[in-house]
C-alpha cells in the first residue's frame, strides 16, 4: 500500500507543478499585455527575461554547475527556444486574443505528443485535443477574421515550444532546475537587444519596472522552474499532451483579467481539452519515466 501511495504521489507531483506553472504564466501574460502601449511586445519580452534571469541567477546560482560540451549545447538551444517562444507569443498578443494565441501556440507540444506516441489510446486523446483546439478558433462565432500576422507569430511560438520541450528535457536530465536558470539567461541575451532597439529609454520608465518584475516572476522565473522539474519526471509525450490544458488557462485568464467573454463553443473546446489531458494523465503511469535529475 505504501508503494502504491508513493507511486501515486510521484505521478501527481509533476502534474501539480504543471498546473501551477500554467496558471502563473497565463496570469503573467495578461499583466504583460497591459505594458504593450508603453514599451511594446518587444520591450516587454526583454524586461521579462532580463529580470527573470537576474532572479534565477541569485536564487539558483547555476554557475556552480559543471557542464559537458553536449549539455552546454542543449542548454543554449533550450534557452534560444525559450527566448523565441516568449518573443513570438507576445508579438502575437498584439492582435490575437490570449486564448486563441495559446491554442495556436499549442501546435508545438501537440506535434511532440503525436511524434512520440506509441499506443492507439494516445491518438484518441490527441484527436480530442485537436477537436478542442479547432473549436477555439473564432471561425464563425463573431465573424471576425483572425489576423494572419498574429496567427503566424503564435504558430512560430509553437515551433519554439516544441524545441523547448525536447531540449529542456535533455538539458534538465543532468542538472535539473539549474538548467532552467541558465536557459533563461541565454534567452535574455538572445532577446534583450531586440527590446532595447525597439523601446529604447522607455524601458526605464518608473511605472514599468514593478510590472516587469511581477511579469518576470509570474511568467518566467516561477513557471519555467516548475516545468523544468516536471520535465525530468515525465516523458516528453506526456508533457506535450498534458499541456493541452494551456489554452483553457489562457482563455480563463483573458476572461478574468482582460474581460474577454467566452462563447459556448469555446467552453466546449475547453472541456474537450481538459478531457484529453485527464486521459493522458491516467495513462501516464504505464509509461516509463526518465531518471530524476539531482537538483
Amino acid at each position: 500500500m505504501n508503494t502504491q501511495a508513493r507511486s501515486l504521489a510521484a505521478t501527481l507531483f509533476p502534474i501539480g507543478l504543471l498546473l501551477i506553472a500554467m496558471a502563473s504564466i497565463q496570469s503573467g501574460a495578461s499583466l504583460a499585455k497591459s505594458m504593450f502601449p508603453i514599451i511594446g511586445a518587444q520591450g516587454t519580452t526583454a524586461l521579462r527575461l532580463i529580470f527573470a534571469s537576474i532572479i534565477m541567477l541569485l536564487i539558483l546560482r547555476p554557475w556552480r554547475v559543471r557542464m559537458t560540451a553536449n549539455t552546454l549545447r542543449n542548454v543554449i538551444i533550450y534557452g534560444m527556444a525559450l527566448g523565441g517562444m516568449n518573443f513570438l507569443f507576445y508579438m502575437s498578443l498584439q492582435t490575437v486574443p490570449i486564448g486563441i494565441a495559446v491554442a495556436l501556440e499549442f501546435t508545438g507540444p501537440l506535434a511532440v505528443a503525436i511524434c512520440s506516441s506509441r499506443r492507439p489510446i494516445d491518438f484518441l486523446w490527441i484527436a480530442l485535443a485537436i477537436v478542442g483546439l479547432l473549436l477555439l478558433l473564432p471561425a464563425g462565432d463573431g465573424g471576425q477574421a483572425l489576423d494572419p500576422v498574429g496567427a503566424a507569430y503564435a504558430l512560430g511560438a509553437g515551433v519554439c515550444w516544441a524545441l523547448y520541450i525536447l531540449f529542456g528535457q535533455r538539458a534538465g536530465a543532468e542538472h535539473g532546475i539549474q538548467s532552467a536558470a541558465l536557459g533563461v539567461v541565454v534567452a535574455a541575451l538572445f532577446v534583450a537587444p531586440i527590446g532595447v532597439i525597439h523601446a529604447g529609454s522607455a524601458l526605464l520608465t518608473p511605472a514599468v519596472i514593478p510590472m516587469a518584475l511581477a511579469v518576470a516572476v509570474l511568467s518566467t522565473a516561477l513557471p519555467y522552474s516548475l516545468e523544468m522539474v516536471a520535465l525530468t519526471r515525465m516523458p516528453a509525450r506526456t508533457f506535450g499532451t498534458l499541456m493541452s490544458i494551456e489554452p483553457a488557462f489562457g482563455a480563463l485568464s483573458g476572461l478574468l483579467f482582460l474581460g474577454e467573454v467566452l462563447s459556448t463553443t469555446q467552453w466546449l473546446a475547453i472541456l474537450a481539452i481538459i478531457v484529453a489531458s485527464v486521459g493522458t494523465t491516467l495513462s501516464m503511469r504505464q509509461t516509463p519515466t526518465p531518471p530524476v535529475a539531482a537538483d
